[in-house]
């Protein structure tokens, strides 16, 4: 086998639906598995798989497992030589697997490569950034700095936005939404880090990959649409909890200091999670 795509669904279906079938109507030039990992989906999703698509390996969870051990559920099936996260809410419009695939078998020095991704309207997502350092609190994709201020040094630096994105190009991290790793890595590695409920632990996995010698690879001459957030939508005050969760968990992984700086990052973090609980629920009673 060349290739397991693993794809983790949560109460997506019709998203579901839509990435498998558009797998299925492009079917890469290599042999491959699919495996659908569903977390407990209360919206019909793993009986949609089982009935519409009886090649995909269906591997159902008793209870929502989240994104890194679902993945890692789905990496324990696989027999391909290289895995391939797929998000749910992705879809392909021609064969970007095979040449991944091709770039991981001649260079010996990648772990990881990864696609770039396009927004449905086909415009340019930004999927590879540098590793957060602490500016990244005040300066990240959806931070009032950065939509005040884009072309401010720090978030240009982050979002690695002064770069065209046409080039293949060593990055320190690329989106989870769509990237391909070496089978052989993760036995040496480890699988995801399941610290991480949602959120994070695709930069996690980089930074493991780069420790452990290899590069991570933007490879933009292949390309997947990424209905980007969707996956996250269906609990998003779970969804806002977990990534807060999850900055936490990297960040004494990576960052930490002393104790002085650990509490003021976790009151950080703990006050932003906060303010977009209660700015989500207010969104919600004005509906």
């Amino acid at each position: 086998m060349d290739i397991s795509i693993v794809i983790v669904s949560y109460n997506g279906r019709e998203h579901l639906r839509r990435c498998l079938q558009s797998l299925a109507a492009h079917p890469p030039a290599v042999e491959r598995e699919v495996i659908v990992v569903d977390n407990d989906s209360r919206d019909g999703s793993a009986p949609m798989v089982a009935s519409e698509f009886p090649d995909v390996r269906l591997l159902r969870m008793p209870r929502n497992l989240g994104f890194a051990a679902g993945a890692n559920r789905g990496a324990r099936e696989a027999k391909g030589e290289a895995i391939v996260l797929l998000n749910p809410d992705s879809e392909v419009e021609a064969d970007p697997f095979a040449p991944m695939l091709a770039y991981l078998r001649e260079h010996d020095d990648t772990g990881v490569v990864a696609p770039r991704l396009l927004n449905p309207d086909g415009s340019l997502q930004l999927s590879c950034r540098s590793f957060p350092t602490f500016s990244v609190a005040l300066f990240n994709r959806y931070s009032l700095l950065t939509r005040l201020f884009p072309r401010n040094r720090y978030s240009r630096q982050y979002l690695l936005s002064d770069w065209h994105h046409d080039s293949i190009s060593d990055v320190d991290w690329v989106s989870g939404a769509c990237l391909m790793v070496r089978h052989s890595l993760f036995e040496e590695i480890g699988l995801l880090d399941e610290g991480y409920f949602m959120y994070i632990e695709d930069v996690d996995l980089c930074q493991r990959v780069h420790r452990a010698g290899y590069n991570v690879v933007y490879l933009p001459q292949t390309s997947v649409i990424h209905h980007i957030g969707r996956s996250s939508r269906t609990l998003p005050s779970r969804s806002i909890v977990a990534r807060h969760r999850s900055m936490w968990h990297y960040y004494k992984k990576y960052l930490r200091r002393n104790r002085v700086v650990d509490v003021a990052v976790a009151g950080g973090i703990t006050a932003r999670c906060g303010y977009l609980l209660l700015a989500n629920r207010l969104r919600a009673a004005l509906r």
